[in-house]
Formats: structure tokens, C-alpha cells, sequence
């Protein structure tokens, strides 16, 4: 089973869409371990999005990610990771296929809705950030069996 960090940023949290998205990654099948409604601050962002820091795009970046509440989600699954990257579309809602959250729901590249770990390194230093290890629970459910086969797991 692969872990993942989802945040529904402010955008998503401001037009009420935080249900609407969440249910679409339990609606897949992945198993929500970590849940939290959270104020990104600045110190925090720049933890998050270190290797953007010194770029020109980045104030803007902070700007958006702390301008009200994000919803920190850890999901779990096979291949969780590129399942949700997958979901979310591509990072321009005008360019993302219908079916996908930012096709579905979004029309902006800055303000896209939902962010998710782009591979296992940068997933496990995320998770980190946003959740202390207590915070996730380790549960089983009776739809395990149901949402893929043993040798899938």
C-alpha cells in the first residue's frame, strides 16, 4: 500500500467543493488515514514547496496557499499516488480532461483546486510536514476485499 498527501487548497475550501472532492478519492477506493482542516502559514508553505522558493512564481504560490484553509488528506491505496495525480488532471483546469477534478471544477492553472505528492520521496517529506505519525490511523475496513485483489495490495 502507497501513501499519499492530497490538500483541497483554498479555492476548492472557499466554493464548497472540499465534500465534492473528498468523496471522489473514497468514491475510488482509497482509504482516508489522515483527515485536518488547517491555515497554511507562510513558514509552512515554504517548507512544502522548498525547491520553489527562489523562483519567480513563488509569491504568488505563497500568497494563494495561505489565503485561507486548506483540507490536509492522507489517502492510501495501491499506486495511491499516480491514482490521485491521475484524478486531480492536469495543473491547468482549462486544459484538464472532464472527469477530472481540475476539468470538472477548475479554469485557472494558479488556483487548481487540489495538490498531491508527485512520487514517493517527495509524498513520505509531505505527509511529514502536515501530520505528526499519531495522526494517521491504521484501520482495516470490510471493503479491503472489495476495492482490489490480495496480490494487488
Amino acid at each position: 500500500m502507497e501513501r499519499t498527501l492530497i490538500l483541497i487548497k483554498p479555492d476548492a475550501v472557499e466554493r464548497r467543493l472540499a465534500g465534492r472532492i473528498l468523496s471522489r478519492f473514497e468514491e475510488r477506493g482509497l482509504k482516508i488515514v489522515g483527515l485536518k482542516l488547517l491555515q497554511v502559514t507562510p513558514e509552512l508553505s515554504k517548507q512544502h514547496y522548498a525547491e520553489h522558493v527562489e523562483k519567480p512564481f513563488y509569491p504568488d504560490l505563497e500568497q494563494f496557499i495561505t489565503s485561507g484553509p486548506v483540507v490536509a488528506i492522507v489517502a492510501e491505496g495501491p499506486e495511491a499516488i499516480s491514482v490521485v495525480r491521475t484524478m486531480m488532471g492536469k495543473t491547468n483546469g482549462r486544459e484538464s480532461a472532464p472527469g477530472t477534478i481540475r476539468g470538472d471544477f477548475g479554469m485557472s492553472r494558479q488556483m487548481n483546486l487540489v495538490h498531491g505528492s508527485d512520487g514517493p520521496e517527495a509524498a513520505e517529506r509531505e505527509i511529514s510536514i502536515y501530520f505528526q505519525s499519531n495522526e494517521l490511523i491504521d484501520y482495516p475496513t470490510n471493503l479491503d476485499s472489495l476495492t482490489c485483489a490480495d496480490d494487488e495490495k
